[in-house]
């Protein structure tokens, strides 16, 4: 997806948003529900003009921090070689934000559903997505995997993005299976998660040091020679 396309979805998204939040404005309590526990139950309020505004402002500087990245990173054109996947992935995680915006609205409006029911799958795409974008991601500063191992060889990052790859999609299928069983504990469904996110930070140093010895030993050997 080129940038501009998606800077123009990304912004009739949040027009959109503002729009229907002023759209219903009189119909929405003073004091809007705006976040759930593990249970599904309401455990804060926040005023009506935040309950609106407050997710589009979000995603409007969101929006502008993506904007920023790729045109500050020292290595841009790294980010310049996969641009198209890491614009793709704006759009995804705007569109989310503003799902989930969507959702506050209805519950407001009287709606009764399970949030984590409705949210679960959509984050679920999240995670996959997030996996597509690690695979095709090279180094850079700002986007991916950054461990000071994976930042300091260029094989170790391909390695550790190829497992965070893997590692996030099959974190979103688990979610996916995790809400069609009805799995209810919050632990048992983000594991898959905290394992995707934990583990190619210490692969990461391990692969590394790997790859310094090997090098050492090469080094030797030609000295030798």
């Amino acid at each position: 997806m080129s940038t501009r396309m998606s800077f123009i979805l990304v912004l009739i998204l949040i027009l959109i948003s503002i729009l229907s939040g002023l759209a219903l404005w009189e119909r929405l309590p003073l004091q809007m529900a705006s976040h759930w526990n593990a249970a599904d139950e309401v455990d804060g309020y926040t005023s009506r003009f935040w309950g609106v505004f407050l997710m589009p402002l979000i995603s409007l500087g969101m929006l502008a921090l993506f904007w920023v990245i790729p045109r500050i990173d020292p290595l841009r054109e790294n980010i310049a070689r996969f641009r198209g996947v890491f614009n793709s992935f704006i759009v995804i995680v705007i569109a989310l934000m503003l799902y989930m915006h969507f959702l506050t609205l209805l519950y407001n409006l009287g709606v009764t559903f399970r949030m984590s029911r409705l949210l679960l799958p959509a984050m679920a795409v999240l995670f996959f997505f997030t996996g597509e974008l690690v695979r095709h991601a090279k180094r850079n500063w700002f986007i991916g995997i950054r461990t000071p191992w994976t930042l300091s060889d260029d094989r170790v990052w391909a390695e550790i993005h190829r497992l965070g790859s893997l590692l996030f999609k099959g974190a979103a299928v688990w979610m996916v299976i995790g809400v069609l069983l009805g799995i209810r504990s919050s632990w048992a469904l983000l594991l898959p998660l905290l394992i995707a996110a934990f583990v190619p930070i210490v692969y990461s140093y391990l692969l590394f040091e790997r790859f310094r010895k090997a090098d050492l030993l090469s080094e030797i050997k030609e000295t030798k020679q």
